[in-house]
């Protein structure tokens, strides 16, 4: 029996697939050989491959427009980036590059969309739609862009009292777009049935009566619904669909302005080489689904928007990491000990137990065996044991001789700085890696750059006031 690396995923998977592939035993992401990378900046190193981003956006809409065209489906179709997915400037304006609109969860992107515009990344025109619950300096940055002419802000209602702040603050000469977030159920299994974000939906209609009909400085304009369990082909989504559309179809009949359904996100990405999704089935369906019941009740389609964040820079990440030894604790169990912390670089790791894409980079040519990983702070859930579709890891045997093991844990673009912090101060002070970007030049060459080096002793004493 073969028992390589190369051969247990030949077995296992299908595989060479979409973006990974291996060569002379070493890993190929998205065309880059990973390992050059290694021997020039070595690890533990995060890695952007930029031009995924704009690969997911192009694939995404040109699923709906097919599915609008396959169903003569009057309506359009809007792509938004969720920018709290990554906010660093070089994903967001990668995103922009594609022809994307923009969604804000906080204040503080407000200021993110101010110096894009300095910077002459979007016009005026953007579409951009606000959600989340708002505090009162939210709704004033949202209030003050729509007063500056941006005239395609769209702030969603979390709640009937954040409708207070804009009709005191907005001054905008002509009606502004307003949404309203439908709550949403969740399924039985979920901790909470009733999300907390979002108005009841049993209260809109009379809500929509009461404040927004006949005021002529606003109009509604869309509904959003998002389930945070995401697109899911299951009973709860399809239900909890058409109960908006429902909704949609009666506040439609009194509200002609409104004209949008947002779907917000939820695509999933691969987390394993098992992932098996069908984007256009899904993508079909809720374009049918809209278009029947729209039909059934006799009012014309919304457009369709869309909020897609880890589906759009999710599998444009890597982190890298070098195994630095190997340890068996026990007659069973053997740990591979990286060079970082799955805690302070991938923290859904710890937090959620969410599983990556994880493949070794060289070494594939030899045996395997069960692992477990390790990372380096002194907290016991600092750990990788299990992969999304087995209960186990496995790896290539740590052959010194052979040079050192490295790994990767790939499509963790999304989320993951964003929820350790970049920089700042990790637990027992494990520094935040490199940061390396690979993008198209000018000449349409694929170059790597170091975003950040990694960080520095004196740059965290200094955050803990012993340096001044």
């Amino acid at each position: 029996m073969n028992n390589s690396y190369h051969d247990l995923v030949h077995q296992t998977f299908d595989f060479p697939q979409e973006g990974l592939a291996v060569k002379d035993n070493n890993l190929i992401f998205n065309g880059l050989d990973i390992k050059k990378l290694i021997d020039k900046y070595g690890t533990p190193f995060k890695l952007t491959y930029l031009p995924k981003i704009g690969q997911q956006v192009a694939k995404a809409k040109k699923m709906f427009n097919d599915a609008i065209k396959k169903h003569r489906y009057e309506g359009s179709y809007y792509y938004c980036y969720c920018t709290k997915s990554s906010h660093f400037s070089f994903i967001v304006e990668e995103t922009l590059k594609h022809g994307v609109h923009l969604e804000t969860s906080f204040a503080y992107d407000i200021e993110l969309i101010k110096q894009l515009y300095r910077r002459r990344k979007i016009t005026k025109d953007v579409r951009i739609v606000c959600n989340g619950f708002k505090t009162r300096q939210y709704t004033k940055n949202i209030s003050q862009l729509i007063n500056a002419g941006f005239k395609n802000v769209i702030p969603v209602l979390d709640n009937k009292a954040e409708f207070d702040d804009y009709k005191k603050s907005i001054r905008a000469k002509d009606p502004v777009n307003i949404g309203i977030r439908i709550a949403t159920n969740e399924e039985p299994t979920f901790d909470f049935y009733t999300s907390r974000l979002g108005i009841n939906n049993r209260e809109i209609l009379e809500f929509y009566v009461d404040q927004i009909k006949g005021n002529t400085k606003f109009n509604l304009k869309m509904l959003h619904f998002f389930m945070n369990k995401g697109i899911k082909d299951d009973i709860y989504y399809w239900s909890e669909l058409n109960k908006v559309l429902n909704l949609y179809c009666q506040l439609k009949k009194i509200c002609p302005e409104l004209d949008s359904l947002n779907i917000g996100g939820g695509f999933p990405i691969k987390h394993s080489l098992a992932f098996n999704y069908d984007y256009n089935y899904m993508i079909n369906e809720i374009v049918s689904n809209i278009k029947s019941v729209c039909k059934k009740n006799k009012v014309a389609v919304p457009d369709i928007y869309t909020e897609f964040g880890s589906y759009t820079v999710g599998e444009s990440g890597a982190v890298i990491y070098g195994v630095l030894d190997e340890k068996q604790q026990n007659d069973r169990e053997i740990w591979y000990m990286i060079d970082s912390s799955f805690i302070t670089t991938l923290p859904d790791t710890w937090g959620i137990g969410e599983k990556f894409l994880m493949l070794p980079i060289n070494g594939w040519d030899r045996e395997y065996q069960e692992v477990h990983l390790g990372g380096l702070t002194c907290d016991s859930h600092d750990f990788y044991t299990s992969e999304e579709h087995i209960n186990a890891v496995f790896l290539p045997k740590n052959i010194k001789s052979e040079g050192p093991l490295y790994i990767g844990f790939f499509h963790t673009g999304a989320y993951q700085d964003q929820l350790a912090g970049y920089g700042g101060i990790k637990h027992c002070m494990i520094p935040s890696p490199k940061h390396v970007v690979v993008e198209y030049d000018k000449n349409g060459e694929l170059e790597d750059w170091l975003y950040a080096k990694e960080q520095t002793a004196q740059s965290m004493l200094k955050l803990l006031g012993y340096i001044r």
